[in-house]
């Protein structure tokens, strides 16, 4: 099943949750709805599932408004981040839940409640835990469970608010890769929301990138990832270096005169002399021991964290632009070639960007 957001408004008393957010969502699509907290994910989800009512617009599933329409004619399942399980009844009954409270006409007979039941505790890899109640399962088990009981019903849109956000590290992850063959298998139209940036890139089909009630981005993992289209994107999807300059005619300029670095932003070519910022990866600085006369910025190693194959360095600028602040430069090379340079900390070195993303904050087009 396809889903359309159109132009959807909210406003919780004197705050905008959502601003007139449109979206597609193709049939068969797994998509993340990623953002901080208040930017407007949760409250979207639930506008799409009926929970809440949009101030304005319009959602269509296959094409057909159902804006209006009661949640419990949607055919939607929902996953939410505190499983939200009937302790008194057990794994079985707890999945059968939604089967059993069906109009009569529509009910399943026991048998065939029956061998649903086990065979969506076999599709989730728990039916050895039928008979147990959720206190005796862990957190990780609880959430699958809960997964099962939404898929029961057979919903034509699945939806996920934080399902793995109560979790630990360790089970997240396995959860994460464990949802994403599970929807391949199933073939069920799923959104998601989180705020975890890791997760969203590993599981989703398309992310959204949401920040004030709006839609800032919508691409692929790896189209988010590389082409960033805006500053906030760029900061939110995992760490990065920002650099303060002035952008001339396709060259950004940073830093103080004698320890001036520029690099290429061809797609600044018209701008004149205009304030600009830049972001770098950490991964993407290249570090070295400085010397007299080098180009670059320089330096001081202030500290140095090696974990596994990685070396993270932290970095204070030395050579600064008159006025500009102190900044800590955050760099990240491999431990093997932090062990052969030898660096320590305190020692000056100088960095300098392979690849940099340049936004232009007051450019006048040439």
């Amino acid at each position: 099943m396809s889903i359309e957001v159109r132009n959807i408004h909210k406003q919780f008393g004197d705050f905008q949750a959502l601003r007139d957010v449109s979206l597609d969502i193709h049939s068969g699509e797994l998509v993340a709805l990623l953002g901080p907290s208040g930017c407007g994910k949760t409250t979207l989800l639930r506008i799409i599932a009926g929970l809440e009512t949009a101030d304005a617009g319009h959602i269509l599933f296959s094409g057909e408004d159902t804006t209006h329409v009661h949640v419990r004619e949607r055919q939607v399942g929902f996953v939410f981040q505190h499983y939200a399980l009937f302790r008194h009844m057990t794994v079985f009954e707890n999945v059968a839940f939604g089967l059993r409270v069906k109009p009569r006409g529509l009910r399943p007979s026991e048998a065939q409640i029956k061998r649903k039941v086990h065979d969506l505790l076999g599709l989730v890899q728990l039916d050895w835990l039928a008979d147990r109640y959720p206190s005796q399962l862990s957190g990780g088990q609880r959430q699958r469970i809960a997964l099962a009981r939404a898929l029961a019903v057979e919903p034509k849109v699945l939806l996920l608010d934080e399902p793995f956000g109560a979790l630990d590290a360790k089970v997240r992850k396995e959860l994460r890769r464990w949802l994403r063959r599970l929807h391949e298998d199933l073939d069920v139209t799923s959104i998601f929301v989180t705020h975890d940036q890791e997760e969203a890139l590993e599981v989703a089909d398309r992310v959204v990138l949401m920040n004030s009630g709006r839609v800032e981005q919508v691409g692929s993992p790896q189209q988010v990832w590389d082409h960033p289209a805006s500053p906030f994107v760029y900061g939110f999807l995992g760490d990065v270096n920002l650099f303060h300059g002035r952008a001339h005619e396709g060259e950004m300029h940073i830093g103080a005169d004698h320890h001036a670095v520029r690099w290429a932003a061809p797609e600044h070519q018209g701008v004149q002399d205009a304030k600009a910022f830049a972001y770098v990866r950490p991964h993407d600085l290249d570090v070295r021991r400085y010397s007299n006369g080098d180009k670059g910025i320089v330096a001081q190693l202030t500290r140095a964290i090696v974990v596994g194959p990685v070396a993270r360095l932290e970095l204070e600028a030395l050579a600064l632009a008159p006025g500009e602040e102190q900044r800590i430069i955050e760099a990240q090379i491999s431990a093997q070639l932090f062990y052969q340079q030898g660096f320590k900390e305190g020692e000056t070195l100088v960095v300098n960007p392979r690849k940099a993303r340049v936004f232009v904050a007051d450019a006048q087009a040439a």
